[in-house]
């Protein structure tokens, strides 16, 4: 080996590492465009079986399905925000600037009820937190509230690009394929084709199963909170039963949230008689709830939808949480579904791949 082919060598490398850095910034810096493809993707799979419904059964043109399935979205998104702005605007004026001091009085009265009734318990755990001055903690929320607002100029160019990206998605369904199928050599394409196109069928049918799932949530934890004439019921059991996208982590901040929401709900009257019983209950029946989602509709919805064993998705949601956070969890599903078909399609004679991919 001579030393000019060592040089070329090195230069080679080098020049591979920098393309690779530079491909790293890139997609830094458009991040925002790749999220909004990624939401346009999303929508165009959910949206998929009733395109192919209008389309196939009704004989609709493919753009007009294609319409009328965006305007459908786009009612039941304006529906879900006429219906919550009237609460949204509630809860803005009570936690407005004019309104911050009650606030803080409310819950700095819950916590002293709650160290009273701890300490006639003969439970001492509490006391030592009786010094805590909750007023500082809320000197934060009127700035908050302004950088929520400020973000909706954000939020609004972000709905339009998503819109106009999931339009062409769903009118040419097969816009994605082609672009990857020319990254590809020409005697893999068959293949990859097959695969994207399993890959489309079955994170389709996840995504309208998670729907279902956050539905029938939504609609349990309304009659829950309404049972108990909790204030507010349906943005806190949309906001709660919409935590249960973020696998196992998000259904205990939803407990937690329904749990001190509710006591607030209550405040003014006796804490040991009313408010403890209440939100005791409250968490009791979300419990119930959240078995019946654990036993009946995740388990139809992740093995069925996905064609995985319950022990593989419960590690690779605690793989993909412990190597990414949150996002991990969320993504770790359907990521792991498309590497999956993908590595039967091409390893198939592999025992591990076999082992794993035998339902697909």
């Amino acid at each position: 080996m001579t030393s000019k082919s060592i040089s070329n060598g090195i230069l080679r490398a080098l020049a591979i590492v920098s393309g690779i850095l530079f491909l790293l910034y890139f997609l830094f810096e458009i991040q925002s465009v790749i999220v909004y493809i990624v939401i346009a993707a999303v929508l165009s799979l959910i949206g998929r079986p009733l395109i192919r419904f209008l389309r196939d059964r009704l004989k609709f043109p493919n753009t007009i399905a294609v319409i009328a399935t965006m305007l459908l979205m786009l009612s039941l998104l304006t529906g879900l925000v006429v219906l919550f702005i009237p609460l949204i605007l509630e809860q803005g004026t009570n936690l407005s600037l004019l309104h911050v001091e009650d606030l803080q009085a409310s819950v700095q009265d819950i916590f002293n009820e709650v160290t009273a009734y701890f300490s006639s318990k003969g439970v001492d755990i509490l006391s030592k937190l009786k010094d805590i001055n909750f007023v500082s903690q809320f000197k934060a929320i009127p700035d908050l509230l302004n950088a929520v607002l400020g973000a909706l100029g954000s939020l609004s160019v972000g709905l339009l690009s998503v819109l106009f990206i999931s339009f062409f998605l769903m009118k040419d369904s097969r816009i994605l394929e082609t672009s990857l199928l020319t990254l590809i050599p020409s005697d893999t394409e068959g293949r990859l084709s097959k695969s994207l196109e399993t890959i489309n069928n079955l994170l389709s049918s996840y995504f309208i199963g998670l729907i279902i799932q956050i539905t029938t949530l939504f609609i349990i934890y309304s009659i829950i909170l309404l049972s108990f004439g909790i204030s507010n019921p349906i943005v806190i059991a949309f906001l709660c039963a919409l935590l249960n996208l973020i696998p196992y982590v998000g259904p205990l901040i939803g407990a937690l949230i329904m749990f001190v929401l509710s006591m607030i709900s209550n405040i003014g009257q006796d804490f040991q008689a009313v408010i403890l019983p209440t939100s005791l209950w409250i968490l009791f029946c979300y419990g119930l709830a959240q078995l019946i989602d654990n036993f009946v509709s995740q388990p139809l919805i992740f093995s069925k939808t996905t064609k995985s064993h319950p022990l593989e998705i419960f590690l690779v949601i605690v793989i993909g949480g412990l190597l990414f956070g949150v996002i991990g969890m969320v993504t770790a599903i359907p990521c792991y579904t498309a590497l999956k078909v993908i590595l039967k399609e091409f390893l198939s004679e592999n025992k591990i791949v076999k082992s794993l991919t035998k339902d697909i």
